[in-house]
């Protein structure tokens, strides 16, 4: 180690042995601000991390462009002690493959996957402190270790950290832990399939300590960074890389509340720039225009309303879609059964439901029992107490109602209604699509706009066919130049690769067509049959049964199907293929993690591998629900191939946080890195836990 670089460090240990005995700890601008993401996505300094977090549900995606490298990532901040990061890696020097005629001039494209946990909060006297791991499920390129700490003072913002592996590459200091065992002395190259976890590298090789401070000058929308870097950029893969200086500095410009610009100069010899574009999930809101509520009239009399004109009003103004209006007269209740379709906030519903009943029905109705629906399945009831809320003072649109409500597994009215629907014999709609493919070997980013035609022919209120009719508008998957199977696939059928004979084999595709029974066959029992084209890729038949108590955390469901896979050139005929594939499953609301669901299936897959899925789903304030998952199967990495097991990660963003009309449905975007055969779950058209989900 250089007498410079001892005394660069010596100046940072200092600095934050400083800021642990401030007595006062002044943050308030950086609050305001918040950190700021580092050139590797998720919140650092520049090369390095630092032990902050970003706010609870902060979305940032990143684009950082420096001599030989182009990073674009993801970070996530689910949790408040967890961030979360992916990222791909254009590698400006080096070739996707050695064969033009394949990849043509693209770049080679490195994926990677960064975690980093809050170990503890700073207080008076302590610093920040955490810890993570870089690039620990992707080719090994960047991966890395890290412990670090970080403390404010005033306008500035300290941070110390040890690092093993490609941060720790300059090996300013000895790895603690060779004086445990030797061979920590060493890291290995990359030796497993890409996309594997490499375990045996934990905390091995060279490490370094780094370190850095962050200040935030007066003038807000400027912070400025100065980092000691423990990277010497003597083992790249992009090729020799020369270092000048270890010292890294930058600035970092607020130019919107969701738009940073970057700029630092690195290794004494290299300018870098990025922007970053930033949300917060969780505080994501929007006031959608809607009907104005009804005004609060009490009705003065007994006499009977016009239960036609009252069922369209329910659907127009409360978005109770095709209602069914009991009214018992001698228990003094009404109820109302139907599918919400416009306001994912159920008091939001009801407070227009009881507003147009209480001005319509008789007087002498005490209670109104509102029963959710979807799909014909009865999901929740909730009674309300229409004395008590009579008494309110005007109640506020939205707000909870004081009124005492009793939500309950529903009991369906046996009383003939006063008004029904009856079946929507067919309805149709039409939505956009959009496929999307990343770091493909052919082009960096695939994707295949259309127009999905959805329709469904109701048989009786529990039986219906379904169909959806895809139309191609615009893709360039016409860059897939091969139709062989990947060299590391031949241990497993093909049950997915065939993908691109699938989306090319022409423009108009029959992606679903299928019947469908499905019922409550006890109380909190579920169930469905179905039957036909089940995907794009596979016709057959199944089943599903869902248990889930009403109110319970917990749930268990179990399916099973019997199918054939479609021929990729004329999906209407059958290839050869047929499997069995079927799955248990435990959904559970996690009792010490806040709103994250945990989903655990085991079973056999489409290629007939056996093994388990978990999937993890955090649900924001807000409504957005991000999500990730992973399986693993009896197949080995290997036999699995590149990506060596399947995983995932997705984001589903309620529409109404978009439009400008009320609307309970949602979009979902998903990013897979490889697709592979392993692993692979049949894409049935209905859940039935989804379907049974209650609303806020």
């Amino acid at each position: 180690m250089t007498k410079f670089s001892l005394f660069s460090l010596t100046l940072l240990a200092s600095a934050v042995s400083a800021a642990v005995h401030a007595n006062d700890v002044e943050v308030a601008r950086f609050d305001r601000l918040g950190p700021s993401q580092s050139d590797f996505g998720g919140v650092g300094l520049m090369q390095m991390p630092t032990a902050r977090m970003a706010r609870l549900g902060e979305f940032s995606a990143n684009y950082m462009d420096d001599q030989e490298y182009r990073r674009w990532s993801l970070s996530v901040q689910p949790y408040d002690w967890l961030e979360t990061t992916i990222r791909y890696t254009d590698v400006r020097t080096r070739l996707y493959s050695p064969y033009p005629d394949f990849s043509g001039d693209q770049t080679y494209k490195d994926k990677g996957i960064d975690i980093k946990l809050r170990l503890w909060q700073e207080s008076q006297w302590l610093p920040q402190v955490s810890a993570g791991v870089r690039d620990f499920a992707g080719t090994g390129l960047f991966d890395s270790e890290f412990v670090v700490a970080s403390k404010r003072w005033g306008d500035l913002d300290f941070t110390l950290g040890m690092a093993w592996g490609n941060m720790g590459q300059s090996g300013n200091i000895k790895n603690p832990f060779c004086t445990v065992k030797e061979s920590f002395c060493q890291r290995a190259g990359f030796t497993g399939v890409p996309g594997d976890f490499e375990f045996g590298n934990l905390l091995h090789g060279p490490a370094a300590l780094f370190g850095g401070i962050d200040y935030q000058t007066p003038w807000q929308p400027l912070r400025l960074k100065l980092e000691y870097d423990g990277n010497d950029y003597s083992e790249e893969f992009a090729g020799k890389i020369t270092q000048s200086s270890p010292l890294n500095v930058g600035a970092v410009y607020r130019v919107f509340d969701s738009l940073d610009t970057h700029l630092s100069y690195q290794r004494g010899n290299t300018l870098m720039w990025g922007i970053t574009l930033r949300t917060n999930l969780n505080d994501l809101t929007n006031v959608p225009k809607d009907a104005p509520v009804v005004a609060y009239q009490p009705k003065q009399t007994t006499e009977e309303p016009d239960y036609a004109s009252l069922a369209q009003q329910l659907e127009q103004n409360a978005g109770m879609t095709r209602p069914e209006i009991v009214v018992d007269r001698q228990q003094g209740v009404a109820t109302v059964t139907g599918e919400q379709t416009k306001y994912r906030n159920r008091s939001q519903a009801d407070q227009r439901a009881s507003r147009i009943l209480v001005q319509q029905l008789p007087n002498d109705i005490h209670e109104y029992r509102f029963i959710d629906q979807r799909e014909g399945l009865p999901v929740e009831e909730r009674r309300h107490d229409v004395t008590a809320w009579k008494q309110q003072q005007d109640p506020v649109l939205g707000q909870s109602m004081d009124s005492r409500v009793v939500k309950q597994t529903p009991e369906m009215p046996t009383a003939t209604p006063r008004f029904s629907h009856g079946v929507d014999r067919f309805t149709y709609g039409f939505a956009p699509i959009l496929q999307q493919s990343w770091g493909g070997p052919e082009s960096f980013y695939m994707y295949q706009l259309g127009l999905n035609g959805n329709a469904d022919l109701h048989l009786t209120k529990q039986t219906w066919l379904s169909g959806t009719l895809y139309w191609n508008w615009l893709d360039n998957f016409d860059q897939f130049n091969y139709t062989t199977p990947p060299s590391d696939t031949e241990a497993l059928p093909r049950v997915r690769t065939w993908i691109r004979e699938y989306v090319t084999s022409s423009d108009l595709l029959l992606t679903n067509l299928q019947a469908t029974w499905m019922d409550r066959i006890a109380p909190d029992w579920y169930a469905q049959t179905y039957g036909g084209y089940l995907e794009m890729m596979y016709a057959g038949v199944g089943s599903e049964v869902l248990y889930r108590p009403y109110g319970a955390s917990w749930a268990v469901g179990v399916d099973g199907n019997y199918v054939r896979q479609r021929d990729w050139y004329d999906t209407l005929q059958l290839a050869d293929y047929k499997t069995f594939t079927g799955h248990a499953t435990l959904y559970w609301q996690l009792p010490y993690i806040d709103k994250t669901l945990a989903q655990i299936s085991v079973g056999q897959y489409l290629a007939q591998d056996k093994g388990v899925t978990l999937n993890l789903s955090r649900r924001f304030d807000s409504g957005v629900v991000m999500g990730a998952y992973a399986t693993f199967t009896d197949v080995t990495a290997e036999e699995y191939g590149e990506g060596s097991f399947t995983k995932g990660f997705y984001l589903t963003i309620p529409l109404d946080l978009l439009l400008v009309h009320p609307t309970t449905r949602t979009g979902s975007i998903g990013w897979s890195p490889l697709t592979r055969d392993g692993g692979q779950m049949l894409a049935r058209k209905y859940g039935l836990y989804t379907l049974s989900q209650t609303q806020k």
